[in-house]
């Protein structure tokens, strides 16, 4: 089946050319927001370096979750090593163990598991949309201050984390991405948030917003203003060719 016509364009503007001949990421990240302050991990990700495979839901986040360690997401499954790549904690099917307590807080393996898959996917959208195994159509577009921005609703394999199963992306019309609406499901069923996409920038040949925000999403998809619950900025960005 081919590709919605917007995907197309979007997998242009974005870089797909290099995309296509890299075979991870790098990104230098800080975050901060209310969703860490409620799981009381105020900070955890404040300054790190991300890794993300372009093949598969790899990533390794360098100096999580502090200097001299690093995170690791590989086949469903987290890890935190030293520099020396000893295992110092570890949790198979972390996804599965989101309930009971970390309704109200969350250990260093769980923001690992969230924080890894969050930038694997943000870092390959929309490039990996192309797959077979997902699922991406046209659909009606959104308009907010002044612009109309069009849309793809994508459906995620079962196996690929995701905050949703089922997203919506909205494009410019210069085919860059400005927002993407989810449920963050690891967080909680009411952690329904409006992604914005700001200040996109050049890093060899890709095209990236290095200002992303993550706000509640209110009745008829407006956000809700005045409560961050992710921000996210993109101060480098480096295709990596194996």
């Amino acid at each position: 089946m081919p590709y919605p016509a917007l995907l197309d364009e979007a997998v242009a503007a974005h870089g797909g050319g290099t995309y296509d001949t890299a075979s991870e990421i790098e990104a230098d990240v800080t975050c901060s927001g209310w969703a860490f302050v409620l799981k009381r991990q105020r900070g955890a990700l404040s300054n790190f370096t991300g890794i993300v495979s372009t093949w598969e839901p790899r990533v390794v986040l360098s100096g999580y979750p502090e200097p001299g360690k690093r995170g690791v997401l590989a086949h469903g499954d987290v890890r935190i090593e030293d520099e020396d790549g000893q295992v110092l904690a570890e949790r198979q099917n972390p996804r599965a163990c989101f309930k009971g307590r970390r309704n109200l807080w969350w250990d260093d393996l769980d923001l690992l598991y969230f924080g890894a898959y969050a930038l694997w996917g943000y870092l390959n959208a929309p490039f990996l949309f192309r797959a077979p195994a997902y699922e991406a159509e046209e659909i009606d577009p959104w308009r907010e201050n002044g612009e109309t921005w069009r849309g793809l609703r994508v459906r995620f394999p079962e196996d690929v984390p995701a905050h949703s199963r089922e997203q919506r992306y909205y494009f410019g019309e210069d085919g860059l991405l400005r927002r993407n609406d989810y449920t963050a499901e690891v967080i909680g069923g009411w952690a329904r948030a409006t992604h914005y996409c700001w200040e996109h920038r050049h890093f060899d040949g890709l095209v990236v917003p290095t200002h992303r925000k993550a706000l509640p999403r209110g009745p008829r998809g407006r956000p809700v203003r005045g409560f961050v619950l992710v921000d996210i900025r993109i101060s480098g960005v480096r295709a990596r060719v194996a």
